[in-house]
């Protein structure tokens, strides 16, 4: 059988910080766990789910709490390791942010337009803060493997021991093993922060045209104001 082909990830490898570990960086699998609770909160069986995936070989796992900037900054991750072929979504969803749906749409239909995920049910689905290439290379490069709503670490375990494989190896609906990295050089880049709360932005070109009114209307008041203070007779 050949050798399973592996490459170095960027050299910023992982771009983004968050609440995951490191393991091993030419592992095929990456591990998302949902996080349904406030970060202070978080239970002891999320925390193991996220230490048993990285001592089982996963090359990132960490937990997840939203489905827009937080999941903007796993696919920086992802793309920035091509050797990461899945990405196993696994843990209770959460009933607020429904950020297990958000990931599973966003691989099935990528995103439109106005950069929102296509498909899913999540509230604040938008991905304002990477390019659309980013997005497109995600979808491309890996394969979600769907556990949401299921927490055994001896599932998460068999799951990930089906990724490494080399010949094809059937794990539930799926099957699985490493076809070693993504023909592409790893994207570089990190989230831009330009939007930092999606949920208070515009969803559609009818309220763009009406936040863009409003933005002018304050504009023109502060200008008046400023040049009255000047004493403008003209203001």
């Amino acid at each position: 059988m050949p050798e399973i082909n592996k490459v170095q990830p960027a050299p910023e490898y992982p771009p983004e910080e968050g609440c995951y570990l490191r393991g091993n960086d030419y592992s095929p699998v990456a591990v998302v766990v949902i996080l349904r609770w406030m970060r202070e909160q978080t239970p002891r069986e999320i925390e193991q789910l996220v230490r048993v995936a990285v001592e089982s070989g996963a090359a990132l796992a960490g937990t997840l709490q939203t489905e827009n900037v937080g999941l903007e900054k796993i696919v920086c991750n992802v793309v920035a390791n091509p050797n990461i072929r899945y990405l196993i979504v696994c843990g209770p969803e959460s009933p607020g942010h429904l950020v297990g749906d958000a990931i599973l749409a966003l691989a099935r239909n990528g995103t439109d337009k106005q950069k929102r995920i296509i498909g899913t049910q999540s509230p604040t689905p938008y991905l304002f803060n990477i390019p659309d290439e980013f997005v497109e290379r995600f979808r491309r490069q890996i394969t979600v493997i769907d556990l949401v709503d299921e927490g055994s670490p001896e599932v998460l375990r068999e799951a990930i021991r089906c990724c490494y494989q080399e010949a094809p190896t059937p794990f539930r609906n799926y099957t699985l093993h490493d076809p070693g990295a993504y023909d592409a050089a790893p994207l570089s880049g990190a989230i831009t922060w330009r939007i930092t709360h999606p949920e208070r932005e515009p969803k559609s070109d009818e309220e763009r045209r009406q936040t863009g009114k409003a933005k002018e209307i304050s504009e023109r008041i502060r200008k008046a104001v400023e040049a009255r203070k000047r004493g403008d007779p003209h203001a």
